[in-house]
């Protein structure tokens, strides 16, 4: 039976999504056309600032935390929902921000991820590629295992970063798809990328089994977050 009482069903779905690094926004863009998502209007909002004062850090400080909370909450004002697509600023998504009393849903993109890579069990290898981002995916990832029979493993695919950071697109991709290959080999039952930068090594690794990717997860889960709350 349809909601007739639902706003969304005759309007534009309006998502925001906040991003550290302007490659992101064509991975998103790619994802919601791919996943046909209808009448899905996007958004984007890059502030590379706030992860290069993390990394600077040496991981997510309550200044920059306060900083990224601001920032979401700002955005909201024209969504019907707000995403997070930065796994080392995920934890600003807290219940600090939810006292401040946002509009709309506010959601990390990793932790969609987190719950649809657990939710089978098995043994789930994550693979980030930024190492200020080892902490919080490690922390997020545990909380989402904690009632399934999920056995996670997280790793950092050391010297890729750098690879990003010179803008070497192809040996970054390359070097995780490596990563993930020897991850199956080892057992791995699911193989989940942690940041939305490495979605495209997906379409490089060898095996049949995919990794999962941050976009069209994330996307589906902002999607229904709006429609719930509308």
């Amino acid at each position: 039976m349809q909601n007739h009482d639902n706003p969304l069903e005759k309007e534009t779905v309006r998502i925001v999504c906040l991003h550290t690094a302007d490659s992101n926004i064509a991975l998103f863009d790619a994802a919601a056309r791919a996943a046909g998502f209808e009448a899905l209007e996007l958004t984007h909002v890059v502030r590379a600032d706030l992860l290069a004062g993390a990394e600077q850090a040496g991981g997510l400080t309550e200044a920059i935390a306060s900083q990224t909370r601001e920032a979401l909450l700002a955005l909201t004002d024209n969504a019907h929902a707000v995403l997070l697509n930065c796994s080392t600023l995920g934890p600003s998504v807290n219940d600090a921000l939810a006292a401040q009393a946002a509009p709309v849903p506010v959601l990390r993109a990793d932790a969609a991820l987190a719950q649809h890579a657990v939710e089978s069990g098995g043994k789930v290898v994550v693979l980030c590629t930024v190492s200020t981002t080892l902490t919080p995916t490690t922390r997020l990832f545990a909380e989402a295992a904690m009632h399934t029979a999920a056995e996670v493993d997280v790793q950092l695919v050391s010297g890729a970063w750098d690879r990003f950071r010179a803008d070497d697109t192809a040996g970054y991709l390359s070097m995780i798809a490596t990563a993930a290959d020897v991850a199956y080999e080892n057992g791995a039952d699911v193989v989940a990328f942690a940041q939305t930068s490495m979605a495209g090594a997906a379409l490089l690794v060898a095996g049949e089994a995919k990794p999962l990717t941050t976009p069209a997860i994330a996307l589906a889960a902002a999607v229904h977050a709006a429609t719930l709350a509308a």
